[in-house]
């Protein structure tokens, strides 16, 4: 019930949706039990005898029944002593027709605000889910399947919030409902109402026997279709290689199995939560017929306190509607534990907290005046030690370069200057405050990052430029092209700068790619850029034209640069040599050959790859 009631509180202001829903629920239950009620009057007034005496009448049957029956016994023996039977059927059925169109508009109304209470739900919760998803660390995201993050904040959200407003519907509306069916019955026949009532015991302690195990497989089948997300995401961001190197039929294989486990669990639930329906039904129907026969057997034998063959037929009519409420709170435990299930992994997420916040004292870096200054610093994804006890400065204008063999810490150095991780143990510091000490936006504000791999979103060549500047205009995105080698190639496709780029930008060639991220960078117009392997993956003329828009876009600018090509880094101010996860050389390129160490055995090679 925990879970329950955190997940309810995504509702709110609930009192919003719920006083309205109430109101209207009730009016709708209220004429629709009028309609039952009217029943036994109706069969009165066509099975009534003119020639029976009066202490047999209806006047003596509203003395010896509950207020509301009796009215209505009241209100149809008087019409039929003044306008005849004839007349009084009419007017009994016109006030059934009336009550009935009233129930279901009341109805359709409790409906509608239940809807809006459900969109409200849902509303709230995905936002939060995604809002808690985007303010993670980068390292969560090394952790988690993409595909399982996926699930949580599409597929297992809405179960959720179905399982939420659907449940809050049935607890109150179908208890309120079989409470005045059951008064309704009671006033009827008390004797009747107590032995049909000792069925409903039974009844509910098979249905939770069949709806036990629901919650468990339940949560494995929101994990089993996780994966398989997870799975459609990686063959079709990986369908290129999955067909170079022909595992297309093996891929297929490894989703379908995903697939039948997955859909083995599905049809196991299904069918627990199918059989709940019949068998209340079944019950219900079983409990009918054992009315029908104890109470048809009391007025066969014309027993002192039998019911009237008009009251009979209305008390077996009203019963039969005690099942749907009673079938509905039943139906309603399967997709409970459904939803409970869907709810745990949405609040796992939701409670998982970033590991890097701001501090509650933390302040705004202004802008970029000195140094950035890393001492001491190390870093290590768990037990593995990735960095140790770096020690260097950046200066302001100058140009760094990080260069070392794969797997030697460069990468992990270049995420820590925005602030992706924080160091485990020494400090960074930048003008001389400690990073801890300043908001993350604020140090980020003033980087801007071109990667190895070039993303692109799905949207138009324009939009990505600006993205780092959402207000640019049309002259700022064309200069920001033109600094960056783009223009010319841009102004070539079908649309010029509203041309869509496609799916992480496919539609470009890896060269153009990468000068529109250059330019999205250029116009962002930071005063520290971070380069890591910009120009690794393109071929030499791509090369040539991006490494032009990189020099024009280092212009003037404070860079650290991860290359493993000597044109990137042979005009560094400063080059530091990594190796193991620590500095082994520092200095300018000509200092560092003469040193003849790593960096000049790099440089004979040309291996400069991370």
């Amino acid at each position: 019930m925990k879970t329950y009631f955190r997940l309810l509180s995504f509702a709110k202001p609930i009192e919003k949706f719920a006083i309205p829903y109430v109101i209207a629920t009730l009016l709708s239950i209220l004429f629709g039990t009028l309609n039952l009620a009217l029943l036994s009057p109706l069969f009165e007034t066509l099975l009534s005898d003119k020639n029976a005496p009066k202490s047999d009448t209806l006047t003596d049957k509203a003395m010896s029944s509950f207020d509301i029956l009796g009215q209505f016994r009241s209100f149809v023996n008087e019409s039929i002593s003044l306008h005849g039977e004839a007349k009084t059927l009419g007017y009994v059925c016109i006030v059934i027709v009336i009550s009935v169109l009233l129930s279901n508009l009341f109805k359709y109304f409790s409906q509608r605000y239940m809807e809006d209470l459900r969109v409200h739900t849902l509303l709230n919760l995905r936002k939060t889910v995604f809002n808690n998803v985007m303010n993670m660390h980068v390292g969560f995201f090394n952790n988690e399947r993409k595909g399982d993050i996926i699930s949580k904040v599409a597929s297992d959200v809405q179960v959720v919030q179905f399982t939420v407003t659907n449940t809050l519907q049935v607890v109150f509306k179908e208890p309120v409902t079989l409470i005045v069916y059951i008064i309704l019955l009671f006033n009827i026949s008390a004797k009747l109402t107590f032995f049909s009532l000792l069925v409903i015991p039974v009844s509910a302690f098979i249905i939770s026997k069949i709806v036990k195990r629901l919650k468990q497989q339940a949560k494995e089948a929101h994990e089993s279709f996780a994966k398989m997300i997870g799975f459609l995401d990686e063959a079709l961001s990986g369908v290129k290689i999955i067909k170079a190197f022909n595992s297309t039929e093996r891929i297929k294989h490894k989703f379908d199995q995903e697939n039948i486990y997955y859909s083995n669990l599905n049809r196991k639930m299904v069918r627990r939560q199918q059989l709940g329906s019949p068998v209340s039904e079944f019950l219900g129907v079983l409990m009918v017929a054992t009315i029908v026969w104890y109470g048809g057997s009391l007025i066969i034998n014309k027993e002192s306190n039998a019911l009237s063959a008009s009251d009979f037929i209305a008390y077996i009519a009203i019963f039969s509607q005690v099942m749907r409420p009673a079938k509905a709170l039943t139906d309603s435990f399967s997709g409970i534990h459904s939803g409970i299930a869907a709810g745990e992994r949405v609040l796992d997420l939701i409670d998982t907290k970033p590991l890097l916040v701001n501090e509650p004292d933390a302040t705004e870096l202004s802008g970029f005046k000195g140094a950035i200054s890393l001492s001491d610093v190390s870093f290590s994804y768990g037990e593995k030690q990735i960095l140790n006890s770096i020690t260097f400065d950046i200066e302001k204008g100058k140009t760094v370069a990080l260069v070392g063999p794969s797997g030697g810490g460069k990468s992990t150095l270049m995420d820590l200057l925005p602030r992706f991780h924080d160091p485990k143990s020494g400090t960074i510091k930048i003008d001389g405050h400690d990073y801890r000490e300043l908001t993350v936006e604020s140090i980020r504000a003033q980087m801007g990052t071109v990667n190895q791999e070039s993303f692109l979103f799905n949207d138009t060549i324009f939009n990505n430029i600006a993205f780092a500047k959402p207000d640019a205009t049309m002259d700022e995105v064309v200069a920001a092209a033109k600094i960056a080698n783009a223009h010319d190639f841009i102004e070539n496709t079908e649309n010029g700068y509203q041309s869509f780029v496609g799916d992480r930008g496919n539609k470009l060639s890896g060269g153009q790619k990468q000068r529109v991220c250059i330019a999205r960078a250029v116009l962002a117009n930071p005063p520290i850029m971070l380069l890591d392997e910009a120009t690794s993956a393109l071929d030499t003329e791509s090369e040539k034209l991006v490494q032009e828009a990189l020099n024009n876009l280092m212009k003037n600018r404070t860079s650290i640069v991860i290359a493993h090509r000597l044109s990137t880094i042979q005009h560094a101010d400063k080059i530091v040599v990594i190796d193991k996860g620590e500095v082994v050389e520092t200095g300018s390129h000509s200092e560092l050959l003469s040193h003849n160490g790593l960096y000049k055995r790099l440089i004979d090679m040309q291996a400069f790859n991370d």
